[in-house]
């Protein structure tokens, strides 16, 4: 009897402790099987999206787009956002610089260029796009990607809302580092409005670089490019005063990249609309009216001006 009781409770409790083992390995496999930690599988539209982004990051390009400023605040709102976006979609790594110019002489967008283009360098910036502020692309097919073969000048004459002449490399115009390098950049003697481009495009020719323009283009002068100047606002600085009409429609051989001067009053970040940020660049350009007196259209005082301004300035300083 003793013996029966006892294979009783043997039986028992094996199968007492066949059930606990069985229980501890069924939660095993559930959190094995689980693995809560990993990241969720991608969708097949993440992993397209994923591959561009990889793509435009392994291109080994980044684009400096560079705008001449001053006294633009609402068109520079809408800018920011709308070109932000349109690069995006291209998977162009891109960053933006604007160039104020705070100093009291006359507007020099070309020489705001210039400037834009030393500090997009440093930024690792291999090429350059010279961007108007109220000049918005709207024609997807517009290509903001590198200009393997040469300058591309996507405000064409075919394409611009207003100017339509041959010569003309205005609005937008896109090349490589070594070739804004090659041609010395942009003149620095032009004070007010006009003819720095006109001076560009000579300076390309005669470097035997050929600019090509958007083929193909459905659009045309009305709805590939939405022009936001307004003409009775922000009127035009068409003056020309001293000998500036007759300089400055030759060609500058004297100025340039090499020659240009500036103090840069801050450098500050900025973001609109929670987008990317963009560089907001405070210039002081220097002018020395022994050359360009029309940097000023008033007397030149009788003592000779003498610069306060560093030459080139190569490092970048940071405004609060």
């Amino acid at each position: 009897m003793a013996w029966r009781i006892l294979t009783v409770k043997f039986f028992v409790l094996c199968l007492f402790g066949t059930l606990i083992i069985s229980y501890f390995l069924a939660i095993s496999s559930m959190v094995d099987g689980c693995n809560c930690n990993d990241p969720p599988t991608h969708s097949k539209i993440s992993e397209g999206e994923n591959f561009f982004e990889k793509q435009a990051r392994n291109s080994g390009h980044k684009l400096g787009i560079l705008v001449p400023y001053r006294d633009r605040f609402e068109e520079l709102m809408v800018f920011i956002p709308h070109m932000q976006n349109f690069l995006k979609k291209q998977n162009i790594v891109n960053h933006i610089y604007v160039m104020n110019q705070v100093d009291s002489y006359r507007f020099n967008r070309a020489s705001l260029i210039n400037v834009g283009f030393e500090l997009s360098m440093i930024d690792g910036c291999d090429y350059i796009a010279m961007h108007d502020v109220d000049l918005l692309p709207l024609n997807s097919n517009l290509s903001y990607a590198f200009p393997a073969d040469g300058p591309v000048h996507l405000a064409a004459p075919h394409l611009h809302p207003r100017y339509h002449y041959p010569t003309f490399v205005g609005g937008i115009l896109i090349l490589k580092r070594k070739h804004f390098k090659q041609v010395n950049g942009m003149s620095n003697k032009y004070w007010g409005w006009g003819l720095e481009d006109d001076e560009f495009y000579v300076r390309l020719k005669e470097a035997g670089l050929n600019i090509t323009r958007p083929q193909n283009i459905s659009t045309g002068t009305h709805d590939t490019f939405r022009h936001m100047h307004d003409r009775l606002r922000r009127r035009r600085d068409m003056a020309k005063c001293y000998n500036q009409r007759e300089v400055t429609r030759k060609r500058d051989r004297q100025t340039g990249l090499s020659t240009l001067q500036y103090s840069l009053e801050s450098h500050r970040k900025i973001s609109v609309d929670g987008g990317d940020q963009v560089s907001l660049l405070e210039v002081r350009l220097y002018c020395d009216r022994t050359v360009t007196p029309w940097c000023e259209c008033t007397p030149i005082p009788k003592t000779s001006e003498k610069s306060t301004l560093s030459p080139r300035l190569s490092v970048i300083s940071h405004g609060s």
